[in-house]
């Protein structure tokens, strides 16, 4: 069948010609007015390029392109190539660019930002973690500067003072992560000047693929403090003790099921109870699948670690500690148990937003990676982008050798051990990528005992990284390190020191030699970590060895009869690689098919959450929450405004009236129906009349409040719906259409149950000129609130499969 060539995926969505004729000829024009740009002062720079009509397509482009290019001389001390510009015409124009590692993207896209900036935009540069965004806005800040533009950084550690500064700016760098968290953030805030995140203009994204394609599916939660409850200790102790017999893993590694046996064992274990009777199906045996996946599925060092005494999941596609990543609180507290850890905080999910969504709230969107073209279709699909593929500066001269296929494990570690060590014996330096942390030790230890030293580049120490990987490319080095992608970093060679008689040995020894211990499931990650040998014309080679007990090929592919290796050393020769290219395009539709899905679940959801945030924004920054309380309470607001007393007291049959008609009311509320003492009770009126300042505020915080309120019961509503959609499957019931059916009715609810709350509380609670006390009317607000990310898919293979979960209480 042969590998999905880049003419297919131009024919999926990826165009690698796309409008380039136009951009050249651009580049021509500006080449034109470099004597022009060269002669202006640093002082004339913005002045000429706030005359310029960037968003148009002639002359003011072209003269844009020569002032950014001298501007980058002077404050960078580096000269755009021409293939930067053209990146950076192709980003002006909203596409997704294809610039290889090393051919100098992080310039191309501050060149763009430049141009979005003067066209009258504000710009967000969204990363994949916080190191790159704080360093290339550090690095680029200089190029801002020349056209009077300001730039800054958001990370982890910035304060609100630092956040709303940052967003004040032009120019805000940004991992996904951190900039989608302050959109949650600003949905706790009271007062409009608690807003820190600004109005979405221009989103350009660094690492395309990596923030749209391999986060996409893992939303972002901000949580606040509940009573949940806590996971059992004996039925964890119970799971422990099981046997082979007693448990049933799926051909694909992703779900564990109890036999019937393991059934038995549990349920007298547990004190002779029935697993499957209704006090117990929908709790403990929950509990015991929980506490199976904890044990069975998920392994230490390969998709968690233990450091520092707590979890830490590790982000598989880029092999390093997936910074406030957590799984669902019960998997989480699963885990821990099992690690004999204390357990983290839980709690309720106050809001939540996919990757997918937050994208999607910019109206302008652009980005660059250096494996855009295989990514086109989701590109396409999900975001309604377009791919530009920006040649190299310099021909790539690296020399991609054919794989090397094994029938097991060991005759590939063998192989690769052997390999590694021939190339070593020359000087040429090596780069190793592995898969997990387990596999980067395992194969260290083997280096080592060959007489191989070698450095590991892992989850347990990626706060060394850059360091680590500037040497990568020294004489002798061998460097073993999990997933390449997002490091951020250049492999020079000779090392960091730029010592050209260094370089010029590593270049006479063939350049950076690439080895792969196995395909990812996605071609873009071998790509990746080829593209680390072989920078601006540099030689190097790659070479990749697999084994047909590698996951990609046992989770995709089954054999009636296991394939027969063709020499003694396991060696599988073409037909090993036809077999591992297969298993890869298998795994690159399962994971389209997983985005297809997770889109088709989220669309909904999304679309429910922008009404209710336009809600709340209407609520927040206008009177909205005092008008429509003074017209669905008269009576409360003449109270507490003191202008019922200029209408006269009220007679015995008028007041019987009044509170007859606010029985009704709270009837139709739903509220619990009170006779008129015990109402006449609850209501609290004030000795002077309130401002209207002060009921505004006080309308507000009761209206958010509820809204609130009513939106996180809804998104738990959503969260039990979803574990358990796919059971409708069984009564021949479509679960996509069911789920949308469950929350839509649900949420058709939500307005009327948020108003008619507020109008209780509007009509009971205390309200002085120091504001409303919702405390007193145990209306709670979480004391402590703190944002994650929650791995939702676990394992997860494509289909129906995917949404089930780990719930699976029916075998």
């Amino acid at each position: 069948m042969g590998k999905l060539t880049n003419s297919m995926w131009r024919l999926l969505g990826a165009q690698s010609s796309r409008n380039q004729s136009k951009s050249l000829s651009l580049l021509k024009d500006a080449k034109a007015h470099t004597d022009w740009a060269a002669d202006l002062d640093d002082a004339d720079f913005r002045a000429e390029a706030e005359k310029l009509d960037i968003g148009a397509d002639g002359g003011d482009r072209a003269k844009f392109l020569a002032l950014a290019r001298e501007a980058a001389d002077r404050s960078l001390g580096l000269r755009p190539f021409d293939v930067q510009l053209q990146g950076a015409l192709r980003l002006l124009d909203g596409d997704v660019i294809e610039m290889g590692t090393g051919e100098g993207k992080t310039l191309a896209g501050a060149i763009a930002a430049v141009g979005y900036v003067l066209e009258g935009h504000r710009v967000h540069v969204i990363s994949v973690n916080d190191y790159l965004a704080t360093r290339d806005a550090e690095w680029m800040a200089p190029l801002f500067a020349a056209f009077g533009i300001t730039v800054h950084a958001v990370s982890e550690n910035s304060s609100r003072a630092e956040r709303k500064q940052a967003y004040d700016g032009d120019v805000t760098y940004g991992s996904v992560n951190e900039i989608g968290f302050d959109v949650l953030r600003d949905q706790l805030a009271i007062h409009a000047d608690e807003l820190v995140s600004p109005t979405p203009d221009v989103a350009i994204i660094d690492e395309a693929d990596s923030v749209l394609v391999d986060e996409a599916l893992i939303p972002l939660v901000l949580a606040g403090t509940a009573d949940v409850e806590v996971p059992d200790q004996a039925i964890h102790d119970v799971v422990a003790r099981m046997k082979n017999k007693h448990y049933e893993i799926d051909v694909e590694g992703r779900n564990v099921s109890l036999t019937d046996e393991g059934a038995a064992f549990v349920e007298e274990e547990l004190g002779g109870i029935d697993l499957y009777a209704e006090e117990h199906v929908g709790t403990t045996l929950v509990h015991v699948n929980v506490a199976m996946h904890a044990h069975h599925l998920l392994e230490r060092d390969v998709h968690y670690i233990v450091r520092d005494g707590g979890v830490h999941l590790i982000n598989a596609s880029r092999g390093r500690v997936a910074q406030l990543q957590r799984w669902p609180d019960g998997m989480q507290a699963a885990v821990e148990i099992k690690e004999g850890l204390a357990q983290t905080d839980s709690g309720e999910v106050i809001d939540t937003i996919t990757v997918q969504a937050l994208i999607g709230r910019y109206p302008k969107v652009c980005g660059m990676t250096g494996t855009a073209l295989a990514a086109g279709e989701q590109f396409r699909q999900f975001y309604d982008l377009r791919v530009s593929q920006i040649p190299p500066n310099t021909p790539n001269i690296r020399k991609d050798l054919p794989d090397r296929v094994y029938d097991t494990k060991a005759n590939k570690v063998e192989a690769v051990v052997a390999y590694v060590n021939e190339v070593h014996e020359t000087g040429q330096p090596v780069l190793i990528g592995t898969h997990d942390v387990a596999e980067s030790e395992e194969l260290a230890y083997f280096l080592e005992k060959a007489g191989v030293g070698c450095v590991v580049l892992n989850a347990k120490n990626d706060a060394e990284e850059a360091k680590i990987i500037a040497e990568a490319g020294t004489k002798d080095a061998v460097t073993v390190s999990t997933q390449m992608a997002g490091r951020g970093t250049d492999i020079r060679l000779g090392g960091s020191s730029d010592d050209e008689t260094a370089r010029e040995e590593i270049i006479e020894l063939g350049g950076l030699c690439v080895v792969g211990t196995g395909r990812h499931d996605t071609e873009r990650l071998d790509n990746q970590l080829r593209g680390r040998a072989g920078r601006q014309g540099d030689p190097g080679m790659s070479v990749f060895f697999s084994s047909l007990e590698d996951p990609v090929v046992t989770k995709n592919l089954s054999f009636k009869r296991d394939p027969v290796a063709q020499s003694e050393d396991g060696s599988m020769g073409s037909k090993g690689i036809d077999l591992i290219e297969q298993a890869q395009r298998v795994a690159e539709g399962v994971m389209l098919e997983l985005h297809a899905n997770t889109w088709r679940y989220n669309q909904l959801v999304n679309q429910q959450r922008e009404i209710v945030v336009k809600r709340r924004m209407e609520v927040l920054t206008t009177d909205t929450a005092l008008k429509e309380l003074r017209d669905l309470e008269p009576e409360r607001y003449a109270e507490l405004t003191g202008t019922a007393k200029a209408e006269g007291a009220a007679g015995a049959d008028e007041k019987a009236g009044v509170d007859e008609k606010a029985a009704e009311v709270e009837e139709t509320a739903g509220a619990a129906t009170e006779d008129s003492a015990t109402e006449e009770k609850s209501r609290w009126i004030p000795v002077e009349p309130l401002a209207d300042d002060v009921l505004e505020q006080a309308a507000r915080e009761i209206m958010l409040y509820h809204l609130d309120r009513e939106w996180a019961d809804h998104l738990a509503f959503v969260s039990d719906v979803r574990a358990s959609i796919h059971l409708r499957a069984i009564g021949r019931e479509s679960p996509l259409d069911e789920f949308h059916r469950l929350i839509l009715a649900e949420f058709s609810e939500l307005p009327t149950r948020a108003i008619d709350k507020s109008r209780k509380t509007f009509r009971e609670a205390v309200i002085t000129p120091d504001g409303v006390d919702l405390g007193a009317a145990d209306l709670h607000r979480s004391t402590m609130t703190w944002t994650y990310m929650v791995h939702d898919n676990l394992f997860a293979s494509g289909g129906a499969k995917t949404l089930q979960g780990i719930i699976g209480i029916f075998r």
